[in-house]
């Protein structure tokens, strides 16, 4: 069938790929878009289409900054079943895009830009080699079960295609059933998900689809229903690409596209993971929250608006259907923040680190071992160690697999808080990850037998088998030292004391070869020696430490991998340094010693390979829960201290052994001996320390130590080998039974391996009825003998003598020794729930053993008990506490006592350390049973009530208000329990502690009353703490009660001032939040109060004040909290809300500027902030003001106006005023989108609510029209124009990401607005009549409609401007009844054209508006509505409405075209004086101004200054020279002057145009108006002076010829491609000095691409375009007055011919005949343009052409003048310093006085008629023959040419020229002889030598000629009879290369002969050789000459002959002798000059 257009466009979608087979066909692949609008084949089975392709980003070199890239449009035909058909039947019906079928083919061709250049499938193929990606994304494979759920992802990409939209061939078990539609895919995907978002997602199936055709708003996928994500990443993807990539790359911002570039590839990894439901739900919230903070951050890079996307909501976008005060929150922080708002980390917040090791290469180690462990670092302190050790054994990298494998190299690092991560206020700690490396080294034996016999004997199990005793996690030790040079040893190599003849192999490993012996249980006398051996023993020892920083790590909550450097000190002090990372030195040092301060890195190890990732939860163990994955069964290594206040029981002994203090001397006790030295004999080298712990018996405790976290316990365990005075800083712990803690000691031995200990020493743990105290200790050494290891029944007999320095039982006192006697330095620490250090505490603990008297000083001292103590035995101390309570219940001591002991350790619930608030409550809800405590603690509590002013007792009573919630508990829990045992036995006292409880808080009240300056402390801490108070009384008193005494208690704070307002606001906020108030009863009235409590706190005030703006943020926090949990009506504070915005926004300039962000809708004073980089436009109130405003509409607003009564109308003023302002971006910043969208939305539905008031209660009836408030319901349209005409709801100039937000948020605002819009100006309008409607089809016309004609015509104008149809017809309808209401009153349109034209140029500068096509919509549809007027003949609004129409769509043209942005900056000057054109005849003056002062500018910038100062005379014209003032200008900016002053300062800044673009007649011409006003008018003659100075300058200038002449083109157009206005025309066109004509011709081509360019006019194809371009010179007039008038320089000569030209010449025929030059001619064509140049466009037309055929003789001039032009171009160029110019003057200058050469000018000397020259004996002048004024030219060209040459001899005067020099001057004098004779200069008589006085001008003389040149004073022949003297005034200005003035020869004594001094008085040759000799003794240019134009022709006149000058002497000197030749005449008179100046002056 044959083809035919489908009725509508739908589109479609490519489901299977099509390859193209002929140029027709349009190939596809998957996913592809397409438009259907042609349907053929011979079934139907084709369709033709536009295929919609991504766009290029070749596209962006063209395209305009910040504008979308276009979609490429390709069309072709293609199968129909490779297609689906996307129409409303098969769409999902949750769409929100526009329904693509529902626009035509005519409307799709007409509007949509896509189409105007559509590619057919052959042009696609040649152009563009398509990817497969139909957005610009990668393909990315997936699986098939993916591909039934979703689509790709990446940039660009398209919905997510449904299984019926696959392959053609695909079977069923790929997916769904192709007969499937998308609802039904929707729904089995929503039953699939099981997600309920009914509460979360708003509806939108009842909103409107988008108005504008072939608008696409966005995808909406099955998915993004539960994942918004998905869409909201493809959306924002897509945009990126088309808008901002090409600009991020031409830009060359390739910082900010490398971070885009990441970005894109984490966004696209999430909505990988979205789609494919990867995540679980912990993950899936971290990864929402991340992925919308990327997408912030996106927009933000590429300047994009901020769009909000709740994470909470599943990361969807906020609408208008949310609430305003999450939306202001999110979008502030998203604005302005880089990152989410996450608030200080709470220090119950505990931290973990899972360690793994990965890898470790440890090569030639015996027995390697790690210790891994944490420890903080802060400035100017020791590292502190955090957590216990866990060891690592590796032997082997398989052993390592396998370890890794059973989780055997896992450890988490437990209960890490907030303060040893460094995240705590105030904490500067790091963090490090501390890695120690252990390994065995072998020790050769340096005992001899004998030595070992005489040795001591030890009793104590020996060092062998207590390594046997030792288990393997035993080995993992900690500390120790080893200093190794790696680059020079190997593990094997001998220690430094080794002798010398012990030697092991490099390489070698060392055996280990542990000893044996026999096991003893303790120390005893007797024992056996360790068997001798001969090989090599081991000890462990510190090998290498490494150090990683991982506070960043911890912070995060991330995971990593990190290679660990392992660093050993350096022995000698010339290693250097190798730390890679200097950061950790520091640390370093101190953890690992290096006695040479230097360090060397293990390179024979390799690098430790650690994976570590943080977590964050309160418990290890509900973590473990959470990922059992990853945690199950994985040791975890704890904190050696409790992480706050302990919740689970543990009772560990951390022992830190730090070293022995062994130094030079020192003395080991002895109870007989008394001090001993150390033994001699040892080396003291490999020193270990052996530890037991003991009970008082003896008896050892077994398997107790502990020294790492995942190593059995050990009963004997010993440190690493350290040298001496090195430390061991190793960390075990204890776990003991709790019955053996009181009697158990430690007992430490000490030996230097592998001899016998020589030393022990002991400690208690127990001492005077608590644990010893935390820290450090220092027990005596004793010496090792059979005194101290003796045993007595099994006790020690070391347990008989003093541990410590002091006494044997003293800890308290200093243990610290400071004399030589050695001792051990160790530490303690106790961690435990069950044991305490405290006797006072532990005296309360046992309150029942204690006296009375012991008892109340122990409550005395409580104070004082360390809160650490405290908080691990909280549970035991609140019992001791009641139970004393209650016993001594009724004693005011006790009672008081307690109660202060109470409120102490409540206190520390406030110490973030120990988050004791839960333990409190449990304890409260669980082991509280105190019952009769109550009374106990009320009287307690009253008693201090009772005198709050006393200040003792005011410290007290603050101390119990910040725990008297807690207080309050125990009280109110106690009662509960009192009650239950009261109704056991049948008693009731309830009503007893009803009233105490009540007089607690009538108490609160009379602190409030009371007035005392003393008690400020006091109430604000009440009004602080009470809402947390009044919740403990819920089960004892009922709703009505609570709120009586929260009324009373507000009601007592009615006189607080200060801050106290502000707490006092707070407190009605929290009670806001109360759930006791949630009962409609109670609800209704506290709701009803709130508005009379915080009534005086806001609204209007005068000046501004912080405080009064904290206040008002506060109310709105109550506000806001009251309509969140209440419903509050929001209405109720209209007035209130828009007092306060109006005041806060008069006067916020005046209030201190915010430093940080705040937080909005705070509820904690001071105001949280983050810090932030800006603030601008960010006003927290009005933000929030703002939220609440936008909750007023419906209803309750308008029942809350009704009852305002007469300030009704002033508070609607208000209200629309504060709209505006909002609208307006006053409040905050315009590009915050979704809230500046979502209040476009909200300010719509509160103008509908102010309508219908106004229209119901404010709109009079017409008796009574004089009622009617024009003012207001002014205003209220404005604003409703400014809302409906926001440039924030144009859709279709947005980009997708943009345009999706905006739809979603706000939905079509702009319909609903024309809705309002038209039922409002209806609503003003009267009833018309049955003729009216019928003549212009309205129903309500005129009435108070005139009101506003024509103030609000130019609004309507700019809606009309619209391409949304709904908005645009409204307001063309609002136009005509202003039309016709105009015409019906004064039958003149006029005033309705100005205020079109205007609103037009505005809204066009403005906005931007380029096309003319959309913006002209409405002009059709204006005339439409008068077409029942057409149809009247003769009609004169029907010819009034057709003018003004007209008009309008010649200025729509005309700003289209000035304002599009893809015109050349030739076109757009050309568009714009068209423009100022229409403008001038329209009279818009002011219009006409700003657009002439915009051409100037854009001439200026084109560095076009005489085209800019033309421009500016257009703006000068319209003033005259009067003293009238002129009223002044905004653009551009003139103040109020008079004409005069307005005309001067415009021919300023006109002149500086010109002078710029030396256009010298221009300016002249200026110059000589001012002077003339000035001289004549004004009589100001210091103007004139300025004026006249500057014209001197000027004409400088042009003497000078410093400027070049420009060229000129002439350009014809041709062919039918151009417009009328340019086919078949020829213009002049003027281009640069130097401007080619290939150049030109390319600049041209730039205005007109398609155009050719063709030699000549004839053309046989007039289809195109054509251009003839030819070069032609400005005509110059042969019979011009200057052609007769000598010594005129040849730059103002060129200037004269040549200025200001309007005809143009071009040669176009030339005879020459061999005949001779009497035959010769030339036939000229003269173009004439319509306008002289320079001109604004720098073009003129051609407006006649005529033929101009000279004559031989005009022929001879025209060729002589230019022959000489071209010569003094050339001398020009060689001054200049162009040396190659140099050539070409010399075959000038040859040619030209060759007599026999056809191109010398000589031979037109038989032109002119032949003169006899007289004989010497005859005086008599012959008479010259009368001449024509054209031979006179001739004569003049001749003699100018001559001259001319004569100079140009001065540049061959250099040596190697001489004779070149000489031959062309001999050739010049034979040639010109006529012409050199009237040169040259007269004999002169002999001068008296007089110095040479030059004199000083008052302006500096040009240095194109001489100021003092004669002027002629006869004429022979036609030639000037006085000769040039000192050169040639034509001669050129010398360069600042020729400045140097030389002497003047010519002036010095004429006696010399030899032709010294010529009898002209020139320099001779001899003369002038010698200074040129002298001066160029260096190697000078060849070809340049320093001399001055005196001496250039002085040197050309001396090569002459004598002879040829007499000839002419007898005449001069006749001459001569008339003279007056007294002495000192002609001197005085010449000023000092020559003589012959003198004579020529006479």
């Amino acid at each position: 069938m044959p083809w035919k257009d489908l009725p509508r466009m739908p589109l479609a979608r490519a489901i299977y790929p099509f390859a193209a087979s002929s140029p027709a066909d349009l190939p596809l692949e998957l996913g592809d878009e397409l438009y259907l609008f042609e349907q053929g084949g011979a079934a139907g089975e084709w369709y033709r289409g536009y295929l919609i392709a991504p766009p290029s980003l070749l596209s962006g070199l063209t395209s305009v900054r910040g504008q979308t890239l276009e979609k490429r449009v390709f069309s072709g035909i293609f199968p129909r079943n490779c297609v689906e058909v996307l129409d409303e039947d098969t769409l999902p019906d949750h769409t929100e895009s526009a329904t693509d079928a529902d626009c035509d083919v005519t409307d799709f061709r007409a509007i949509n830009k896509f189409s105007l250049q559509p590619q057919t499938a052959t042009q696609n193929k040649k152009t563009i080699r398509r990817n497969g990606s139909n957005a610009g994304s990668l393909r990315i494979r997936r699986s098939a079960a993916a591909t039934d759920s979703a689509q790709d992802s990446g940039i660009g990409s398209l919905p997510s295609r449904s299984p019926s939209q696959q392959s053609p061939y695909a079977g069923d078990k790929q997916g769904l059933s192709r007969n499937l539609s998308h609802r039904s895919i929707r729904s089995l995907r929503s039953q699939e998900l099981a997600v309920d978002l009914s509460l979360t997602l708003p509806s939108v199936r009842d909103r409107p689809l988008a108005p504008v055709p072939m608008l696409k708003i966005g995808d909406e996928t099955p998915a993004s229903f539960s994942e918004p994500l998905i869409d909201e990443i493809a959306s924002s993807l897509r945009e990126w690409h088309s808008k901002d990539l090409h600009e991020l790359l031409l830009s060359g911002r390739y910082a900010t596209l490398d971070r885009l570039a990441i970005l894109t590839q984490q966004l696209d990894l999430s909505r990988r993971q979205f789609l494919h439901d990867v995540l679980t739900s912990r993950e899936l919230e971290q990864e929402r929250e991340a992925t919308v903070w990327r997408l912030v951050e996106g927009n933000k890079l590429v300047g994009s608006e901020v769009i909000v996307r709740d994470p909470k909501r599943a990361g969807r976008l906020l609408t208008s259907d949310d609430s305003a005060v999450e939306m202001a929150k999110l979008q502030s922080t998203m604005s302005l923040l880089d990152q989410p708002p996450v608030s200080l980390p709470e220090t119950s917040q505990l931290h973990h680190l899972l360690l793994e090791l990965k890898d470790f290469a440890q090569p030639g180690l015996d027995t390697p071992a790690l210790s891994v462990y944490l420890c903080s670092k802060s400035m100017n302190n020791r590292p502190l160690v955090l957590t216990e050790p866990f060891a690592i054994e590796v032997s082997s990298p398989d052993d390592l697999k396998l370890q890794t494998a059973q989780a055997k190299f896992k450890t988490l690092f437990t209960n890490l808080t907030v303060s040893d991560i460094g995240r705590a206020s105030g904490s500067e700690c790091d963090l490090y990850l501390i890695v120690t490396l252990h390994a065995n080294q072998t020790i050769e034996n340096r005992f001899s037998d004998t030595q070992r016999k005489e040795s001591l004997a030890s009793t104590i199990p020996s060092p062998a088998r207590s390594r046997e005793s030792l288990t393997p996690g035993a080995m993992s030790m900690k500390r120790g030292r080893q200093s190794l040079m790696w680059a020079q040893k190997q593990f094997g190599s001998t220690r430094r004391r080794v002798p010398p003849n012990i030697q092991t192999t490099q390489g070698n490993r060392m055996d280990n070869q542990p000893t044996t012996g026999q096991d003893r249980s303790r120390p005893s006398s007797q024992g056996l020696r360790p068997r001798t051996q001969q090989e090599p023993q081991s000890v462990k020892r510190v090998i290498a430490v490494g150090v990683l920083d991982i506070t960043r790590l911890m912070a995060q909550d991330s995971s990593q991998e990190q290679r660990l450097k392992l660093w050993s000190p350096a022995m000698t002090e010339n290693v250097l340094s190798e730390s890679a990372n200097n950061e950790y030195d520091h640390i370093l040092t101190e953890i690992l010693p290096s006695g040479s301060g230097r360090y060397v890195q293990c390179s024979s190890f390799g690098d430790i390979c650690l994976s570590l990732q943080s977590f964050s939860c309160q418990d290890a163990e509900e973590l473990v829960v959470k990922t059992p994955t990853l945690l199950q069964s994985i040791s975890q290594t704890p904190k050696l201290d409790f992480s706050g206040a302990p919740t689970k029981p543990r009772s560990d002994i951390y022992l830190t052994l730090s070293q022995a203090s062994l130094p030079v001397k020192a003395l080991l006790s002895h109870p007989e001996r008394g001090p001993v030295q150390l033994p001699s004999d040892l080396d003291y080298d490999n020193l270990q320390l052996t530890v037991e712990v003991r009970k008082k018996s003896g008896e050892r405790i077994d398997r107790c130590i502990h020294p790492s976290s995942n190593s059995p316990g050990i009963t004997a365990w010993r440190t690493v080998a350290v040298d001496r005075g090195d430390s061991w800083d190793q960390v075990v712990k204890l776990v003991l039974p709790e019955e053996d803690v009181p009697e158990a000691h430690l007992i430490m031995s000490i030996a230097n391996a592998p001899g016998f200990p020589f030393a022990l020493c002991w400690i208690p743990l127990w001492d005077q009825d608590a644990f010893i105290k935390d820290g450090v200790h220092m027990p005596l050494l004793y010496l090792y003998d059979k005194v101290t290891s003796s045993t007595d029944n099994g006790r020690g007999a070391y347990l008989a003598l003093p541990w410590n320095s002091r006494a044997k039982d003293d800890t308290t006192r200093d243990e610290t020794f400071t004399g030589p006697v050695a001792t051990l330095r160790i530490q303690t620490h106790l961690c435990s729930t069950v044991f305490s250090q405290d006797r006072v505490l532990v005296g309360l603990l046992n309150w029942r053993e204690q006296s009375e008297e012991h008892l109340l000083g122990l409550l005395r001292q409580f104070t004082f008990v360390p809160e650490t103590d405290i908080v691990k035995l909280i549970n035991r101390l609140f019992d001791a506490m009641f139970g004393i309570l209650v016993t001594n219940s009724g004693k005011d001591e006790y009672e008081d006592l307690v109660f202060n002991a109470l409120v102490t350790v409540l206190g520390i619930i406030h110490d973030r350390r120990f988050h004791l608030s839960p333990l409190i409550d449990e304890y409260i809800e669980a082991r509280f049973n105190y019952p009769f405590a109550t009374p106990c603690l009320i009287r307690s509590y009253l008693r201090l009530l009772a005198r709050p002013a006393d200040p003792q007792n005011s410290r007290r009573l603050h101390a119990t208000f910040k725990v008297g919630q807690q207080i309050l508990k125990f009280i109110t829990t106690a009662h509960a329990k009192q009650k239950i045992k009261e109704t056991a036995i049948g008693v009731s006292n309830d009503l007893s502690f009803r009233r105490d409880y009540k007089s607690i808080f009538t108490a609160f009240e009379s602190v409030m009353r009371d007035p005392s300056p003393i008690l400020v402390g006091s109430k604000t801490l009440i009004v602080q703490y009470l809402h947390s108070w009044l919740p403990t009384g819920n089960d004892t008193f009922s709703e009505d009660e609570v709120y009586q005494i929260i009324s009373s208690f507000i009601e007592s704070c009615s006189a607080v001032q200060g801050k106290l307002i502000i707490y006092k606001l707070l407190l009605i906020l929290h009670l806001s939040k109360n759930s006791t108030f949630t009962q409609h009863p109670v609800q209704d009235r506290f709701v009803a109060s709130t508005k009379a409590w915080i009534e005086p706190y806001w609204g209007s005030f005068e000046s501004p004040q912080t405080q009064w703006s904290d206040q008002v943020r506060i109310c709105c926090s109550i506000v806001a909290a009251q309509a969140e949990e209440f419903g509050l009506a929001v209405p109720t504070f209209f007035c209130k809300i828009l007092d306060s915005y109006q005041s806060i926004a008069a006067t916020r300039h005046g209030l201190k500027p915010p430093q940080a962000l705040e937080l909005l809708f705070p509820v904690s004073y001071p105001f949280p902030s983050r810090p932030t980089t800006t603030l601008d436009g960010f006003n927290a109130p009005l933000i929030e003001l703002a939220a609440l405003l936008s909750r007023c509409s419906g209803s309750s607003l308008s029942q809350a106006l009704d009852e305002l009564g007469s300030t009704k109308v002033n508070v609607i003023f208000m209200a629309l005023n504060v709209l505006s302002s909002i609208l307006a971006g006053d409040a905050f910043p315009t590009n915050w989108l979704s809230l500046h969208i979502y209040h476009h939305r909200a300010a719509l539905h509160l103008l509908e609510t102010l309508q219908e008031t106004l229209s119901t209660t404010l709109l009079p009836p017409p008796d009574d029209a004089d009622e009617f408030n024009t003012d207001l319901w002014n205003i209220f349209l404005v604003t409703l124009l400014k809302l409906v005409g926001s440039k924030a709801l144009t859709l279709e100039t947005f980009a997708e990401q943009k345009r999706r937000a905006v739809w979603k948020i706000a939905g079509d605002v702009r319909e609903q607005g024309a809705n309002l819009l038209r039922r409002s100006w209806e609503a003003i309008g009267w009833e018309s009549s049955p003729e009216d409607q019928s003549r212009y089809g309205v129903q309500r016309i005129g009435g108070f409609q005139v009101q506003y004609v024509p103030g609000l015509v130019a609004p309507i104008v700019e809606m009309c401007l619209s391409i949304h149809e709904g908005l645009r017809k409204t307001a063309v309808r609002i136009l005509q009844t202003m039309i016709v209401s105009e015409w019906t009153l004064s039958e003149d349109l006029s005033v309705v054209e100005a205020e079109m034209i205007d609103c037009l140029d505005q809204t066009f500068a403005s906005k931007n508006l380029s096309e003319s096509l959309p913006q002209k919509l409405f002009v059709e549809e204006l005339l439409d509505l008068f077409k029942e007027v057409a149809r009247i003949p003769g009609d004169e609004l029907w010819e009034a409405v057709k003018r003004l129409v007209s008009t309008i769509d010649k200025l729509l043209d005309l700003l289209a075209a000035v304002h599009s942005p893809e015109t050349s900056e030739a076109v757009h000057i050309l568009h714009t004086i068209q423009l100022m054109d229409f403008l001038k005849d329209m009279q818009k003056e002011g219009i006409y101004i700003r657009y002439v002062h915009q051409l100037a500018d854009i001439q200026s910038k084109m560095q076009k200054h005489t085209e800019a100062g033309l421009a500016i005379r257009l703006h000068a014209n319209l003033y005259q020279w009067t003293t009238v003032t002129v009223a002044a200008l905004v653009d551009p900016s003139f103040p109020e002057q008079t004409s005069f002053e307005r005309k001067e300062q415009l021919y300023f800044q006109m002149i500086k145009h010109f002078e710029d673009g030396a256009a010298w007649d221009c300016a002249l011409t200026s110059y000589k108006e001012l002077a003339d006003q000035y001289e004549n008018y004004t009589y100001d003659y210091v103007k004139l002076a300025r004026t006249q100075h500057s014209t001197a300058r000027i004409y400088e200038s042009i003497a000078k010829g410093e400027q070049p002449n420009p060229r000129y083109f002439k350009v014809l157009y041709r062919g039918l491609g151009f417009s009328d206005s340019l086919r078949d025309r020829e213009y002049i066109f003027q281009g640069e000095a130097a401007e080619r004509q290939t150049t030109f011709t390319n600049r041209l081509r730039l205005q007109h691409p398609a155009a050719q360019v063709v030699p000549s006019g004839d053309i046989d194809n007039f289809e195109g375009q054509f251009l003839v371009v030819t070069s032609v010179t400005p005509y110059r007039d042969l019979e011009h007055p200057l052609y007769h008038v000598s010594k005129v320089p040849q730059s103002v000569r060129e200037h004269i011919l040549q200025s200001q030209p309007s005809r143009f010449a071009v040669t176009s025929r030339r005879h020459s005949p061999v005949t001779g030059v009497q035959d010769q001619w030339i036939e000229k064509t003269i173009h004439t343009t319509a306008e002289s140049f320079p001109t604004m466009l720098g073009k003129s037309e051609i407006i006649s052409v005529d033929v101009l055929n000279l004559s031989p003789l005009m022929t001879a001039v025209e060729r002589t003048s230019r022959k000489t032009s071209e010569v003094t171009a050339l001398h020009r160029r060689i001054i200049e310093g162009d040396d190659s110019a140099l050539t070409a003057l010399t075959d000038s200058f040859r040619s030209s006085v060759d007599p026999t050469s056809i191109a010398s000018v000589a031979q037109y000397r038989i032109f002119l008629p032949d003169v006899s020259q007289p004989s010497e004996d005859d005086e008599s002048i012959p008479e010259e023959p009368p001449l024509n004024p054209m031979q006179i030219s001739l004569r003049q060209a001749l003699l100018d040419h001559a001259s001319t040459l004569r100079q140009c001899l001065v540049l061959y005067s250099h040596p190697p020229h001489n004779n070149l020099q000489a031959h062309l001057s001999e050739s010049l004098q034979s040639t010109f002889a006529p012409e050199m004779a009237v040169l040259a200069p007269p004999s002169m008589p002999s001068l008296p030598e007089t110095p040479y006085r030059p004199q000083t001008p008052s302006l500096p003389p040009s240095r194109g000629f001489s100021s003092d040149m004669p002027t002629s004073v006869g004429l022979t022949n036609g030639i000037t009879a006085l000769p040039q003297t000192l050169g040639n005034e034509s001669e050129p200005a010398p360069t600042a290369r020729n400045r140097s003035r030389l002497s003047l020869a010519f002036l010095k004594s004429p006696t010399k002969s030899n032709g010294d001094v010529g009898s002209d008085g020139v320099a001779s040759t001899s003369a002038r050789d010698e200074e040129t000799n002298s001066e160029y003794q260096k190697p000078q240019r060849p070809a340049i000459s320093r001399m001055t134009s005196s001496q250039s022709s002085a040197g050309a006149d001396t090569d002459r002959p004598m002879t040829a000058q007499s000839s002419r002497s007898a005449s001069m000197r006749k001459r001569l002798s008339m003279l007056d030749f007294r002495k000192g005449s002609l001197r005085s008179r010449s000023g000092g000059r020559g003589a012959v100046e003198a004579v020529e002056e006479e």
